[in-house]
C-alpha cells in the first residue's frame, strides 16, 4: 500500500494522482502501486507541486515495515536514526 499526503499543491497535481490512487480526503491519496510506478509518480508530484509539500509512505521490508519520503517545505521534518524514521516538529 502506498499513501501520499499533499498540502498546498495545484489542483491539477491532485487530479493527476486520482488516475492512480483514491483521494480519501483532501490531499490524502491511497493506492497499491508497483515500486517503479510509485517512484515515477512521486518524482512527477515533487516536480509539479511548486510551493506545496508532501509525504510519501509505502510498505517496505525494514524494522518499521514502512518508509517515508518528504518533498517541499513542511512543518514536520523526517529524521532517520539507526534505520528508524522519526518526525521532528521544529519549535
Amino acid at each position: 500500500m502506498t499513501v501520499i499526503i499533499l498540502e498546498r499543491v495545484p489542483v491539477s497535481v491532485r487530479g493527476e494522482l486520482t488516475r492512480w490512487m483514491l483521494e480519501i480526503h483532501t490531499g490524502v491519496f491511497v493506492g497499491s502501486l508497483s515500486a517503479l510506478v510509485r517512484d515515477l509518480l512521486w518524482e512527477h508530484v515533487c516536480d509539479q507541486m511548486r510551493e506545496g509539500a508532501g509525504f510519501l509512505i509505502y510498505q517496505t521490508n525494514n524494522e518499521q515495515g514502512f518508509a517515508l519520503r518528504s518533498c517541499g517545505p513542511t512543518s514536520r521534518k523526517l529524521v532517520q536514526v539507526e534505520g528508524l524514521f522519526l518526525v521532528r516538529i521544529p519549535s
